[in-house]
């Protein structure tokens, strides 16, 4: 295993150490170029990206049919992530209902694996915790399919200190997946730690603040029709006309290094993982080769000890929570 590969869990899959989030190629932040986003897929592998992460929410079901040739002209190179759990209705895409319950788990994964026309699914994700159903049904659902020999590994996304140890009495759990970020690092007080302690990797959705981190927008209200982001508060607003001062460090130390906010960003959560003990594989988001290579460059990125003092009060500063409804994510069950 190179230095630009970590192994997710203890006997988890070994992946490059940095992944491609790949919802915004179907929906959410404003309309994509479908071709391009293909040519970035292939050119992710090229760079040493190998694992692809998607959702059946996404698109309703539309991103895994997307992600599908790809991932089967590339099977044995690509470790594919995908997740169920959050359920939207197709007469109000905005609406959302959370299932956990084992019959639900099996159905979702054999709609998964139709969609994304593959035989078994390398890392299968909780995405949100039902919290009508005790965790220990819906892990174990999850170990049925691994027995099944449909999924391979297992993640749980969101997931609370405790919610992670009581899954990790039913089956071992290669990864947990949350929010984590120079501007929110609410998962470092317990979930982290508990992390290290099981042998569980990390894997940090929007390690650049949806794009805020690195100066690309400063309200997301202005960003237009169909972009989630105006639904975060911390990037709207007077939230945003105070979180964007923050930014002043990132750009000062991006300056001073001759790199990119967007790599000081990311090579502040590779830091933070060494700090912590744990394997940790952000998964940025973008649609284009550009912003790939930009993303994947951060690898190379040492970030030295001035560098982390000067961002180490950014998250204690941020004003608003990183979703509307907290109890949706692990920091409003903590």
């Amino acid at each position: 295993m190179s230095d630009k590969q970590v192994r997710l869990g203890v006997r988890g899959p070994v992946v490059g150490a940095q992944g491609l989030g790949c919802m915004g190629m179907s929906e959410f932040y404003g309309p994509t170029d479908q071709d391009e986003a293909r040519r970035t897929l292939e050119h992710a592998l090229e760079r040493g990206v190998t694992l692809f992460d998607t959702a059946d929410m996404y698109g309703m079901g539309a991103n895994e049919e997307f992600l599908s040739p790809f991932v089967n002209a590339h099977r044995d190179e690509v470790t594919l992530a995908t997740k169920f759990g959050i359920v939207r209705d197709p007469a109000d895409p905005g609406r959302r209902e959370m299932r956990g319950d084992a019959e639900y788990v099996r159905s979702a994964a054999e709609a998964s694996l139709r969609r994304l026309g593959v035989d078994v699914i390398d890392l299968y994700y909780m995405h949100r915790r039902d919290l009508s159903v005790p965790i220990e049904e819906t892990v174990g659902a999850m170990a049925e399919l691994v027995q099944a020999g449909k999924v391979r590994h297992l993640g749980l996304s969101e997931v609370t200190a405790g919610e992670l140890r009581a899954a990790s009495a039913v089956h071992p759990i290669a990864a947990v997946q949350s929010e984590w970020s120079v501007f929110n690092r609410d998962v470092e007080k317990a979930v982290v730690p508990a992390a290290a302690e099981l042998g569980v990797g990390f894997v940090p959705y929007s390690p650049l603040g949806r794009g805020f981190l690195t100066g690309a927008f400063t309200d997301a209200a202005k960003l237009g029709d169909g972009d989630v982001r105006e639904i975060f508060p911390q990037y709207t607003g007077d939230n945003a006309g105070h979180n964007v001062t923050l930014l002043e460090p990132i750009r000062r130390i991006a300056e001073r290094d001759g790199v990119t906010m967007a790599q000081v960003a990311l090579a502040w959560v590779h830091a933070r993982g060494r700090v912590h003990g744990l394997g940790v594989v952000p998964i940025p988001g973008t649609r284009r080769r550009t912003r790939l290579d930009e993303n994947v460059a951060a690898l190379g990125l040492d970030l030295s000890t001035e560098d982390l003092a000067e961002l180490e009060a950014i998250a204690g500063q941020v004003q608003g929570t990183r979703y509307a409804d907290i109890s949706f994510v692990s920091a409003g069950r903590e």
